[in-house]
């Protein structure tokens, strides 16, 4: 029992959750625009999720003790490494655009983890900054990255979409920031911080509801996808509501953080 949880443990930990994730909304963004299954272009998300999400979360931590790294910290490298070559042998696959937009994304990954201006933080410590360059980060790699792999047009439903997917990952990160409030450097100033817990929460719930009617201004419009968005806004609004300082580690870094895989299941099984 203490070895499963320990995999558990280590699947939450090296970002291979949130990475199923990014993918599974690679693969709502080819649904919805009608794209066939791009496997360079989820694969690339995928690994290159696993790449950057451990970098911004271990780079410190490893440099900081990288002579006393613990086994599970060393297989999370290993692990990162072995992601690193795919993210190398996926992104020679893609589209010379996709290149540059994904060369883009990575500018913005590392503009939050490294300081590259003297005497200044990292954007992830500018306050207030996070939540949107991360939120604009899965954006990027969500769904600009297929639509411009698969040379669609970026119309106006390819804008609905960006407000949406971006609402979507707004709302999951302000769970994460009401769980981690007693935790994070004040001077972070996460929305929670700023604002308050309880007008966090209505402010993540007022914002499903342009999430949800966004939907009938889309010209490619799906009328199953509305039940499908129902399901969800009600699954986002309920994780909020109940949000708070003294739940486990486990509601936000992997229900929370499963929301998106529900989402693209519930379409595969509609």
């Amino acid at each position: 029992m203490i070895r499963i949880q320990a995999l558990f443990d280590f699947y939450l930990k090296s970002s291979i959750h949130v990475a199923l994730s990014v993918y599974a909304l690679v693969r709502m963004t080819q649904f919805m625009f009608g794209i066939p299954y791009d496997v360079p272009i989820a694969l690339f998300s995928f690994f290159g999720t696993i790449v950057g999400y451990n970098f911004v979360k271990y780079d410190a931590l490893a440099r900081a003790k990288k002579r006393m790294m613990r086994n599970e910290l060393k297989l999370i490298a290993f692990l990162s490494f072995i992601s690193f070559l795919a993210v190398g042998y996926y992104f020679f696959k893609l589209e010379r655009n996709t290149q540059l937009v994904a060369i883009g994304v990575l500018l913005l990954t590392l503009l939050y983890t490294l300081p590259f201006f003297p005497n200044r933080k990292n954007a992830r410590n500018w306050a207030g900054v996070k939540i949107y360059i991360v939120a604009l980060c899965w954006v990027g790699v969500t769904l600009l990255l297929p639509l411009v792999n698969a040379h669609q047009d970026l119309g106006f439903d390819f804008f609905i979409k960006c407000i949406q997917r971006f609402v979507l990952v707004f709302n999951l990160i302000l769970v994460f920031e009401i769980i981690d409030l007693t935790k994070d450097d004040p001077h972070l100033k996460t929305v929670p911080q700023q604002i308050g817990v309880k007008r966090t929460k209505i402010l993540g719930l007022l914002l499903l509801l342009p999430f949800y009617f966004l939907e009938f201004l889309k010209t490619n419009f799906i009328q199953k996808q509305l039940v499908v968005n129902v399901i969800l806004v009600v699954l986002l609004a309920l994780f909020l509501i109940f949000a708070n300082e003294k739940r486990s580690k486990y509601y936000s870094s992997f229900w929370v953080e499963s929301i998106p895989i529900l989402w693209w299941l519930m379409v595969v099984l509609l």
